[in-house]
């Protein structure tokens, strides 16, 4: 029998596929892991032999990571580019394994990254700056305002709280005005706030997380204080002298248009609520008076009859345009001064009867009478004072050439007797009566033909004035001189001749 040994050469087909083995379904990195840090490490194989068994593996495009061969059929899956959690926390990648057979044989494997969080980014608010408007007069611990900040990051990194950065405002510590929730970010007001005391001021907020290191950032919170009308209006001009009262007074003879005052008044509350408004709100006669509700100026409508009060009673309101209005009211007292009638008031009772006057006519016409009555009588007394003192006088004056006559008989023998009792010289005798002028006089008798009855008349002794008054009235006749002179001898006896 004949042998043989029949070598068969059993031709590899690809008839498998290659088996992808990893080490880890999902696999986690950090998010600040460096270039070529490997994250998962997987191996092939492929039964068949040959060609059939060489085998490539690949992942998709556009993916920062990358696959690394330093071992025949054991590959590395490494960072290629530098990852970001904030962008992409994790990676879902296909790696594809494929043979060199004809047909080549494929198979995949499914690995999940999951990239870990890192405090690479700090807090930050919604808003560069906050405001928060206060209505004064607020209920303490109320909340004002909400502040709201986000982190990026992840779980205890993404944790925030809320302080205040500046400890102290104005002198006093912030927390005194407000305060801040370091959970929530919420503003409480910790005092009840007046516009006319505090109008505005600044806090600064930081917000903080809780990475290591934390990082922060700050913000601005302007706390703006809104003004409400719990001012009443205060009247500053002109100034109550009695509480509430004003006196003034007025001319009865004023004209129409006349400016009688004009009142001021300020309001410490801001914008709607200080702007102020005047109005009569009470008057002894409304028709008389007007005021401008803007600048409070009143004026004289029409003239002062006689048949108004001298006295007029104002009741001024000035009222603000807040909501509710606030008011004030003042009430001015005008006395009409001059005409017919003057009202007399004490400045101690403002609340007298303002109908008491008192005519004034018939007071003049008392006075009047008075004292033309009392001018009479001085009148009187001097005349008589000064017809006495003419009688006193009149026998002692005298003249050398000219003469006045007193036409009564006795006046004669009046001069007579004092001659005779005085021893007069020849044709004159000086006397020096009780007069303080101690003035000279020289008597002189004189008759005529006609009459029977002596006058004697008195001039000073004067020589220049007797000539004048010689010659003014012209010479007197002969005969007349003669008989003055017989009538001087004959009547007047000297005791010396």
């Amino acid at each position: 029998a004949v042998r043989c040994d029949v070598l068969l050469d059993i031709i590899d087909a690809n008839d498998n596929v290659p088996e992808v083995t990893l080490t880890s379904q999902s696999s986690k990195v950090l998010e600040d892991a460096p270039n070529g840090t490997v994250v998962v490490l997987f191996s092939v194989e492929d039964k068949d032999s040959a060609q059939n068994g060489q085998v490539q593996c690949q992942i998709s495009n556009n993916l920062p990571f990358r696959l690394d061969s330093t071992l025949r059929n054991y590959y590395e899956l490494q960072i290629d580019q530098p990852l970001d959690r904030e962008n992409t926390s994790s990676y879902d990648m296909t790696i594809t394994c494929t043979d060199s057979g004809i047909p080549p044989l494929s198979s995949e494997a499914t690995v999940r990254v999951e990239v870990t969080d890192v405090n690479d980014n700090a807090p930050r608010f919604l808003h560069p700056s906050y405001t928060a408007n206060v209505v004064e007069n607020n209920v303490i611990g109320a909340s004002i305002l909400r502040l709201n900040a986000i982190d990026p990051d992840a779980g205890h990194n993404a944790r925030l709280k809320f302080y205040f950065l500046e400890p102290a405002l104005q002198g006093t510590q912030a927390s005194s005005y407000v305060s801040i929730n370091s959970t929530s970010g919420v503003i409480f007001a910790e005092r009840s706030f007046d516009y006319e005391q505090l109008k505005h001021f600044r806090v600064q907020v930081q917000v903080q997380d809780c990475g290591v290191p934390p990082l922060t950032s700050n913000v601005a919170v302007d706390v703006v204080i809104l003004d409400q009308n719990d001012n009443a209006p205060v009247i500053v001009s002109p100034l109550p002298e009695y509480g509430s009262t004003v006196m003034e007074t007025i001319s009865r003879f004023a004209e129409p248009g006349y400016l009688v005052l004009k009142l001021s008044a300020i309001d410490a509350d801001n914008g709607q609520n200080s702007l102020l408004s005047f109005q009569i709100y009470q008057a002894t006669h409304h028709d008389l008076f007007t005021i401008s509700p803007e600048t409070g100026e009143i004026w004289i409508t029409r003239r002062i009859m006689s048949r108004d009060a001298s006295k007029q009673r104002l009741v001024i309101v000035v009222k603000d345009s807040g909501s509710p209005p606030l008011s004030a009211s003042v009430t001015i007292l005008l006395t009409v001064a001059g005409g017919h009638s003057q009202t007399f008031s004490s400045i101690n009772s403002v609340t007298e009867n303002t109908g008491f006057t008192l005519d004034l006519s018939f007071s003049l016409v008392i006075i009047l009478g008075i004292t033309s009555s009392v001018l009479f009588v001085i009148l009187v007394i001097l005349g008589f004072i000064v017809h006495r003192n003419r009688q006193g006088l009149g026998g002692q004056r005298c003249s050398l050439c000219v003469c006045c006559c007193f036409g009564a008989g006795a006046s004669l023998n009046g001069i007579q007797k004092a001659s005779r009792s005085l021893q007069i010289p020849p044709n004159y005798v000086e006397v020096f009566g009780g007069d303080p002028l101690s003035q000279r006089f020289r008597y002189e008798s004189c008759s005529t033909l006609q009459s029977t009855n002596a006058k004697a008349c008195g001039q000073p002794a004067d020589n220049h004035y007797v000539q004048r008054e010689f010659f003014r009235k012209g010479k007197p006749e002969k005969g007349s001189l003669d008989n003055c002179s017989s009538t001087v001898s004959n009547e007047v006896k000297q005791p010396n001749a």
